[in-house]
């Protein structure tokens, strides 16, 4: 079977090449020539700089610090699966891969050609993908990588985590959410747990400045040289927690880190809980079937307010964004945004980051969009 590489690349949408640079670790965000992403083309998620580009006009990728050429979906494909599965890739695997991935059937086939077992597996399989996606937006559970969970029982747990402390985090739930410190690499430990708490991830908040300059605040913690990380797209920091509370009240609150989780958890007692955390500024259509799946028939979107005045640039790059969130879910639940319209928040702040009250009149102001 042969696959239309053109054919196929030119059917992708911006919003599926969006949703695998979300599954491998890119972090991506939009942007008025298409996507920014971390360079997973040639680093492990966490590392890297953020300077992996793709162009919507061209439907191709730029790495403007470690690879030389443009290259499209395919190659990246190629990459992603040497450097993050340790498989070796052909174009005829990554074609066949995005394929499967989308649902897409495109090949040419010649008269005489014999389909092999392989072949008639696949489209098999993809007839079957036809009948489930008459009943489902998604594509269904992933069970991601356990890690063995021994190595948080050797974090120090005994340091108070003052910045968070002062920050609207009290200590019983800095105890209850495993949060820790580890003095190797002067970093806040955040363990990330799927929904049925098995350990995926650990995540390090740097308290060094200049590695926060250099590399981020949040990267995946690296102990004895095995790196900790999760693909955050695949997963919702918290709702192992909430997905209880999500389905009896039917509302789920997103927010962007999982500082916001743990204040809001603070405020209103982890019993109460109905928070989860993207881990970015984006929700991926994996994390939207999540929250269906534990019962939301509302998603509140509570990012953080990352604009300085009404109507600037950021304002207007804000907005749009949250116009695409709700134009690509809203045939699936009810979106609504907290919005500090009145600014009353601090610029870039989360809207649980000053205190319960603010956070209560954000939420109850929360904007409805048609």
């Amino acid at each position: 079977m042969a696959y239309d590489k053109v054919e196929i690349r030119q059917s992708l949408t911006i919003d599926n090449i969006f949703d695998l640079l979300v599954e491998w670790g890119g972090e991506p965000e939009y942007t008025d020539f298409g996507i920014l992403s971390a360079t997973i083309c040639h680093n492990v998620p966490g590392e890297g700089s953020r300077k992996l580009y793709y162009y919507s006009n061209s439907t191709l990728f730029k790495c403007y610090t470690g690879c030389d050429d443009t290259f499209d979906i395919f190659e990246l494909t190629i990459k992603v699966m040497r450097i993050q599965h340790n498989k070796v890739f052909d174009l005829n695997d990554a074609v066949r891969y995005i394929a499967y991935r989308f649902g897409i059937l495109s090949f040419n086939y010649d008269e005489g050609n014999t389909l092999s077992l392989e072949d008639w597996s696949y489209l098999e399989k993809y007839d079957r993908v036809k009948e489930i996606a008459k009943d489902a937006a998604f594509k269904g559970k992933v069970v991601l990588k356990e890690y063995d969970d021994v190595i948080l029982s050797r974090l120090n747990y005994t340091v108070k985590i003052l910045p968070w402390l002062k920050d609207n985090i009290s200590q019983e739930v800095i105890e209850q959410a495993s949060i820790g410190f580890y003095p190797g690499a002067d970093q806040i430990t955040i363990p990330h747990f799927d929904e049925d708490n098995r350990f995926i991830g650990l995540r390090g908040r740097t308290l060094c400045k200049t590695e926060a300059e250099r590399f981020g605040k949040y990267r995946p913690v690296i102990i004895n040289q095995l790196q900790y990380s999760h693909p955050l797209g695949m997963n919702l920091y918290g709702l192992n927690w909430s997905k209880t509370n999500i389905g009896l009240l039917k509302k789920a609150l997103v927010f962007e880190s999982e500082k916001s989780c743990l204040q809001y958890a603070s405020y209103f007692g982890f019993e109460n809980n109905i928070s989860v955390a993207c881990c970015g500024s984006n929700i991926s259509s994996y994390q939207m079937e999540m929250l269906m799946r534990a019962g939301a028939n509302e998603v509140i979107v509570g990012f953080d307010r990352q604009f300085q005045e009404i109507g600037d640039a950021e304002f207007q790059h804000l907005t749009q964004h949250l116009q695409k969130i709700y134009s690509k879910y809203k045939n699936y639940v009810n979106i609504s945004f907290i919005f500090d319209k009145h600014m009353i928040t601090g610029y870039k702040s989360s809207p649980t980051d000053e205190g319960k009250d603010k956070f209560l009149k954000l939420f109850n102001e929360r904007i409805y969009l048609k």
